[in-house]
């Protein structure tokens, strides 16, 4: 995608709490592939998911409107 900027109209089609997975945030709110966020996650620049059961893993709402919010996902 040669978009890298976060799609601040998304931000919007976030619910307003709980929780959002993987497929929720590409590449509908965030322009980069799941290894891309991976990579991110582990780097410290995009939050870290929440593991709410063995198999399912996602990021709390807030925590990536905060990031939407931040200069650092300019």
């Amino acid at each position: 995608m040669s978009n890298t900027q976060p799609n601040r109209a998304a931000f919007d089609l976030l619910p307003s709490g709980g929780y959002v997975r993987q497929a929720d945030l590409i590449p509908a709110v965030v322009p980069f592939s799941g290894a891309t966020l991976w990579r991110k996650v582990k780097a410290g620049t995009f939050p870290a998911p929440v593991k709410l059961s063995e198999r399912v893993t996602a990021w709390r709402v807030e925590d990536v409107r905060a990031w939407l919010n931040s200069p650092k996902s300019a």
